[in-house]
């Protein structure tokens, strides 16, 4: 009988060899023959290994079923003298991975309808002949030593082994969860952030590439859906990320999330960053290179002629350089904190925005954002000359200094920003936008350009969110609120949006404008941007000459006095700026903070109003028009709205600065200061104060008041700087105040307490 037993396990070696060699053949047969009675080439993959480099590992694999069949057949010594550890070892291996290939059947039939009962399983069922190979591979081998002595055996504590076995049973038990959970991430996240079930299991391809025009290989993964068609719609995302785990984690996570809808994607990595060869220079060659891919795109078998692209910052940029291509042409672009004026970004009022650059030049230097601290910005920044900022925080970057140093827009900007792009696109965009990010000013400017394009179907379908975020960072509010997760709301707001432009399927009718009214801490539905019904209303500065402080005499009326009022003087002095506390810029400390520590200083001039008798919505545009007088023949002003709560602490609520040059007779001038778009509810009680100063550091670099070339100046000087409240040409702050319904005065305060 055990004679028997043998015979049949060897039998069984052969039939399950046998099966595999069936697998093998019947892929041959459609990859070279052509056959179609048997199921298409996209169901025999597993996703590990494309073919032919498959064929190998499978032709492989046959030739060691082969050998081992043999020495089983004629009872070679070979695996007798493998002893039972030998055996153990491949049934544990064979159980596991059966187990591993079962468990991947379930996850796969569970989650994917379409894959339900058979489809799409037959290289699973394959890996269990294989496993169950190794199992009867192994329980044969111990049946060859029952008649064998055993060898001796090395003694080891028993402790110890119960140590080692516990210890390799719990990883093993972890690494299966783990993997589980990679397996179900995709379905789940994107379940969880949009309320969407998957609907294709996927293929991963890596490594696909082509080359470019000056001979560099750009590599990308492409995520096929399975059962979705011979010919796809396609989400395109060029990354300047670098392949570290955390990274290339995210990207599978959201490329097999799209692609668990029917997609596409294709994540393809920019000039020296994912695995794509060259050297990365921010803006250079992207125009180039993206055209070239969706070239590449138009030439692939599985691409149906529509394209959407994604990202923010500078896949956003990524975006807006290929907006106008013709063949192909874009068909939806999903654009977050991003814009088409990078210049303005930077230089916003003509200051240089010196935490951003440098947050960004530390960022590239390192590969990763991950490693880039506050401690190096703060190096970098403090220290003349602006130039040299990058060297003293970590090293030269020269794309660094080419920002630091081209003032005006120029050719070097414009070969970076292009010419109208938004009003050029050839298709309609979805701007996600913060409140505390750098690029809202100018992502605004873009949504205006849409609005006003003249293909109909771009300027009817383009939408915008805003949102109370710093750039992709969530914001904590005042009262210990938050909303959504940033990066969240950035994915889960694409579905919709590509199922309606790349599939042509219904999706919820939303408003052309979306925004987060802070204060009152809700989202609210909008027609158009800037809102038509804000009115701007203007608040007078006031004071005796004494505005050093929120203690001070500044004050913010409804109604100019019309007596000679002393001007407000402070001096400010570059060797001692006035510290950035929240705001809208790149890196660790953004968006809202409070401001009291800095309103202290002698340098800050602070007006403030009454208490409100009721709540009052700005929602808008912010500037202050301010009448100034200055000794130095280039200053800064610096301008910061601010929400005073009843206990006195007080949160930036939207800033802004101008650079230019003066007379250094003290001749009075009337400057205004953009401080950019808000939304934010004053509430009743509360009181809207205006801090006035020169400098914001390093949010903004520091005008060294000499005049002379700023990014190069070693030798800073101090300035007198005066803010006047003259009867004919008063300073004020204008707010588009958002009226009640009820009508009434839009602003009304109590009586001065």
């Amino acid at each position: 009988m055990p004679r028997l037993n043998e015979r049949l396990i060897v039998r069984l070696l052969w039939f399950l060899q046998l099966l595999f060699l069936g697998r093998v053949i019947g892929q041959m047969l459609v990859q070279f023959g052509g056959v179609d009675f048997l199921p298409p080439s996209s169901e025999w993959y597993s996703g590990v290994v494309d073919y032919p480099p498959l064929l190998f590992f499978q032709l492989t694999i046959l030739g060691l079923q082969t050998w081992v069949n043999v020495n089983f057949t004629q009872e070679s010594g070979f695996f007798i003298r493998r002893g039972r550890r030998f055996g153990k070892a491949l049934i544990v291996f064979g159980v596991i991975y059966l187990l591993v290939m079962m468990t991947r059947y379930a996850v796969r039939m569970g989650l994917y309808p379409l894959e339900r009962w058979t489809g799409g399983s037959i290289p699973i069922f394959f890996h269990w002949v294989l496993a169950s190979y190794c199992i009867t591979w192994g329980f044969r081998t111990i049946s060859l030593q029952g008649s064998q002595p055993n060898p001796p055996s090395i003694s080891r504590p028993r402790r110890l082994r119960r140590i080692v076995g516990a210890t390799i049973s719990l990883v093993a038990i972890g690494g299966y969860f783990v993997w589980v959970s990679y397996l179900a991430a995709p379905a789940f996240f994107v379940w969880k952030i949009a309320g969407r079930a998957p609907l294709h299991a996927v293929r991963v391809q890596t490594g696909q590439s082509f080359e470019t025009v000056d001979g560099v290989r750009l590599v990308a993964d492409v995520y096929h859906p399975i059962r979705a068609g011979i010919k796809q719609p396609t989400i395109l995302v060029r990354l300047n990320y670098t392949n570290t785990l955390k990274q290339t984690l995210f990207a599978r996570l959201i490329g097999r999330g799209w692609a668990e809808q029917g997609f596409t994607v294709v994540l393809q990595g920019t000039r020296g960053r994912y695995e794509s060869g060259g050297e990365y220079v921010p803006f250079l060659h992207e125009r180039h290179d993206g055209q070239a891919t969706l070239r590449w795109l138009s030439q692939q078998r599985w691409f149906n002629g529509k394209v959407g692209t994604w990202g923010g910052s500078y896949f956003g940029y990524t975006q807006w350089a290929i907006a106008d291509n013709e063949s192909p042409s874009l068909s939806a672009m999903y654009i977050y904190e991003s814009s088409t004026d990078f210049f303005r970004t930077l230089y916003r009022g003509g200051a240089f925005a010196l935490q951003s650059a440098l947050w960004w030049a530390n960022t590239v230097h390192f590969e990763s954002f991950e490693n880039v601290t506050p401690e190096l910005v703060e190096r970098g920044a403090n220290g003349f000359p602006v130039i040299e900022a990058d060297d003293r925080s970590i090293a030269d970057v020269d794309f660094y200094n080419d920002w630091a140093s081209h003032r005006q827009r120029d050719a070097f900007w414009y070969q970076v920003d292009g010419t109208r792009r938004a009003s050029t696109t050839k298709a309609p965009v979805l701007l996600l936008a913060g409140w505390y990010d750098p690029f809202l000013q100018t992502q605004l400017d873009d949504f205006k350009a849409l609005l006003g394009h003249p293909d109909a179907a771009v300027s009817m379908k383009s939408r915008l969110v805003i949102g109370p975020w710093g750039h992709a960072k969530n914001v904590v509010l005042p009262d210990g609120s938050t909303t959504m997760n940033f990066r969240f709301v950035s994915i889960a707001n694409s579905f919709d949006w590509f199922d309606y432009h790349l599939n042509d399927r219904d999706a919820p009718k939303t408003a052309p404008v979306r925004i987060f009214v802070m204060g009152d801490n809700r989202w609210r539905d909008e027609q158009t941007w800037p809102l038509p019904r804000a009115v701007d209303t203007k608040l007078f500065l006031q004071s005796g000459g004494n505005a050093h402080e929120p203690r001070g005499d500044g004050q913010l009326a409804l109604e100019a006095l019309f007596d000679a009022l002393p001007a407000d003087v402070f001096t400010y002095n570059p060797l001692n700026p006035v510290p950035t506390r929240g705001g809208a810029f790149m890196g660790p400390g953004t968006a809202i903070k409070p401001q009291n520590s800095i309103e202290s200083r002698p340098d800050v001039l602070s007006y403030t109003s009454s208490p409100l008798a009721e709540d009052v919505e700005v929602t808008g545009y912010v500037r202050a028009t301010l009448v100034v007088s200055t000794d130095a023949p280039s200053t800064d002003f610096t301008a910061k709205l601010v929400d005073v709560y009843p206990d006195g602490s007080a949160y930036n609520i939207a800033d802004g600065i101008l650079r230019r040059t003066y007379d250094t007779n003290d001749q009075p001038v009337s400057i205004t200061i953009q401080l950019g778009a808000t939304s934010n509810v004053f509430k009743k009680g509360h009181q809207i104060r205006l801090d006035v100063s020169s400098s914001n550091f390093p949010l903004f670099d520091r005008n060294p008041n000499t005049g002379t070339r700023i990014a190069y100046e070693t030798r800073p000087v101090a300035a007198l700087q005066k803010i006047h409240q003259d009867v004919s040409t008063p300073s004020f702050i204008e707010l588009p105040v958002v009226p009640e319904k009820n009508g009434g005065p839009l602003i009304r305060f109590h009586k001065h307490q």
